[in-house]
């Protein structure tokens, strides 16, 4: 390395690996973005001669990353504790059929790892936990770095990719299903919902089947954690008698961290109904069968992630 524009460039390059990194520490899209920027600041930094004297720049830049997002989760800790109801890691969206894009964001979603019920299963796990396994499992870092990071002896930091990694074992979601057979499940969803098919619905729902959703008290959605087919179906039939008919079958196929879902735009009520607040919804699919339904409809991250008209920057 020599001049600051080959440093830029060259860091340009390790962008998309940086987001990822940061995405799958945080599961914030505007925590892994700082992360990212930080990143750089702090590489700028540097006097020139100790910028020449990193020996891999994308191993230095993976380490001060993980270091920015373990502080990052552990302030996420105390936060998540005012947090009204339940909190899913912020969506990535992109359109369903448009070509690969070059945005980290969206590069980073076609990583199986990072689908949503893999990141809500990453969210299990204590930031150290979370840390260690990432970087080691899915990004090889040694663990003495990781030990760096952490703070702690290279033995403790294995012993904490060790729990979390028995701790992904318990709660491993199915492997990702292709588009095509969740394109299938969530057409039979949609018909059955929007028709108010309870028979239909049941078909199509796992019988343990699990619903999670994300609003923090700004928009109406199950404020626990719902599990239970049953459950789940006279949840939704009340939803089509509060809101104008027609309503939810307004939504539009989007791909949410590379799986299919679909989104719902706001909608005025009246006439008796309720105002129907926007909604994206994502699945997890298994031989057929819904086995978990995640609704966003915290009005903040549906807009950091474009649905409700403000894009991420690019």
């Amino acid at each position: 390395m020599s001049t600051l524009d080959a440093v830029a460039a060259e860091f340009a390059g390790l962008r998309t690996h940086l987001t990822a990194v940061a995405y799958r520490l945080t599961g914030s899209v505007g925590d892994a973005e700082d992360a990212v920027q930080e990143s750089w600041l702090r590489l700028s930094a540097l006097p020139e001669d100790k910028r020449n004297a990193i020996e891999d720049l994308a191993a230095w830049l993976t380490t001060v990353v993980g270091r920015i997002c373990l502080d990052r989760l552990r302030s996420a800790t105390a936060r998540r504790e005012r947090y009204i109801g339940e909190w899913l890691p912020e969506p990535i969206v992109t359109p369903l059929g448009a070509p690969p894009s070059d945005d980290p964001l969206d590069a980073a979603v076609r990583d199986e790892g990072v689908r949503m019920a893999a990141m809500v299963v990453l969210d299990r796990l204590t930031p150290e936990q979370r840390v260690a396994f990432v970087l080691h499992d899915a990004f090889a870092v040694p663990f003495d770095e990781i030990a760096d990071i952490l703070g702690v002896s290279s033995a403790a930091a294995r012993q904490h990719a060790s729990r979390g990694r028995r701790a992904l074992d318990d709660a491993e979601p199915p492997p990702r299903a292709d588009l095509a057979e969740q394109q299938e499940v969530l057409d039979r969803f949609v018909r059955a919902l929007t028709s108010g098919d309870v028979r239909a619905l049941a078909e199509v729902l796992h019988p343990d089947v699990v619903l999670v959703g994300d609003s923090d008290g700004k928009a109406k959605t199950s404020v626990r954690v719902m599990v239970g087919a049953d459950k789940i179906i006279r949840f939704f039939a009340g939803l089509l008698r509060f809101y104008r008919p027609g309503a939810l079958a307004q939504g539009r196929p989007v791909l949410v961290n590379g799986d299919l879902g679909f989104f719902i735009p706001p909608a005025p009520g009246g006439a008796n109904y309720k105002d129907l607040d926007a909604h994206l919804n994502s699945m997890v699919v298994r031989d057929g069968l819904v086995v978990a339904v995640y609704d966003q409809a915290n009005p903040d991250k549906l807009t950091r992630a474009g649905v409700l008209g403000t894009r991420r920057p690019t």
